[in-house]
């Protein structure tokens, strides 16, 4: 278990949740608005879920990066994002840890569908 990649995981996620806050106040799109709500209101109960449980079996994750933005643009920050964690994933925790792959696997489900909504609905 890494906890400095758990860190690191939580603070992007964290940082996605901000830029789609504030893309979210400023669409003038209603679909757009919408598909960034379920983001932002979706990914922190998935990010705390894995924190707490991360936690339980290892220890308090103590480092958490400031993550700058790559573009500004939510879209391609979905997609940095999920980058980061096929990348990382086995590295954050072992994949025989089930429990906190699967609370990864929801934070990916999230990030796909919210990509979906942002691009094909209008």
């Amino acid at each position: 278990m890494n906890s400095k990649l758990a860190g690191e995981l939580i603070m992007r996620c964290f940082s996605l949740r901000t830029m789609a806050h504030i893309a979210h106040l400023q669409t003038t799109s209603y679909a757009t608005h919408m598909a960034l709500n379920s983001l932002y209101e979706g990914i922190i109960p998935l990010v705390d879920s894995f924190a707490e449980t991360f936690q339980g079996d290892d220890k308090i994750i103590t480092t958490y990066p400031t993550i700058p933005s790559k573009s500004g643009e939510v879209l391609l920050e979905i997609d940095v994002l999920e980058e980061w964690i096929i990348d990382k994933r086995h590295d954050i925790c072992d994949p025989e840890a089930s429990h906190l792959q699967n609370i990864i696997d929801e934070i990916m489900a999230l990030l796909s569908s919210s990509r979906y909504k942002l691009r094909f609905l209008k």
